[in-house]
């Protein structure tokens, strides 16, 4: 069933009335409440029966259109029918919908009433979808205290780490870095999906990584040891291959 806008006619002329009158009716999707040959005799109505648009004349006795217009609370959508041009500006700082000039054709009157129509129904709503958030970027290095001094460690560098009692040996591609830092620490500082903690006293990089071979990863010439406590999460983050 199509949605109809209730419509209000404010008009001292009868023959405008009138107009207006035969044009509404014969448009399925405005349904006339009332005309009114005055705005104080409108607005007795209009404390009750609130239309969704008002053809609002301006030139009137008692109280003209532009001066009713910010009366209006909560205001409809106004369509101003007058014989004068002058008053256009105003209208539209009023913020009135549309102004038609008498003698209005009703090919002006549909295009007017078809916008304001279309403007007034329920728009669909775009479908919501999740977002995801942004994709969390390794970082390239880490800084760590070798000595006096704090020392930035190129993260693709690095092919493991031992815990040396109080200190941790960063082994790189290039050279040992001896360093105060606990391993839980150190777990906050390298990404988590490119190293893994093998051992008690290892965590190796994934990607430098020759071969396994007993319980033994091999990088390079250092054998690093791969404990039961850490075996089975080790061996799930490699591809679930069986201990």
């Amino acid at each position: 069933m199509t949605q109809k806008l209730s419509c209000y006619i404010i008009d001292d002329e009868h023959l405008a009335q009138q107009i207006l009158e035969k044009y509404i009716e014969k448009i399925s999707f405005l349904e006339l409440r009332g005309s009114f040959s005055s705005a104080l005799e409108a607005a007795a109505h209009m404390d009750t029966h609130k239309p969704d648009l008002l053809f609002l004349d301006i030139n009137m006795p008692d109280l003209n259109g532009l001066s009713f217009i910010p009366m209006l609370n909560p205001k409809p959508m106004i369509v101003l029918t007058t014989a004068y041009d002058k008053y256009a500006l105003k209208a539209f700082d009023l913020e009135v919908r549309d102004y038609l000039l008498k003698p209005i054709s009703f090919e002006r009157f549909y295009k007017a009433v078809w916008r304001l129509y279309q403007e007034s129904k329920p728009q669909p709503q775009p479908e919501q979808k999740e977002v995801q958030p942004p994709p969390k970027n390794d970082p390239d290095y880490i800084f760590v205290k070798v000595g006096f001094k704090i020392q930035k460690v190129l993260i693709q560098e690095i092919l493991f780490v031992e815990g040396m009692k109080d200190y941790i040996r960063i082994q790189t591609t290039k050279e040992k870095i001896m360093t105060l830092l606990s391993f839980a620490k150190l777990a906050e500082l390298l990404p988590e999906q490119k190293f893994s903690r093998v051992h008690r006293s290892f965590v190796v990089a994934l990607d430098k990584i020759d071969h396994i071979e007993k319980n033994r990863i091999m990088i390079g010439d250092q054998r690093i040891p791969i404990s039961d406590t850490y075996a089975e999460a080790f061996f799930k983050k490699l591809g679930d291959f069986s201990v």
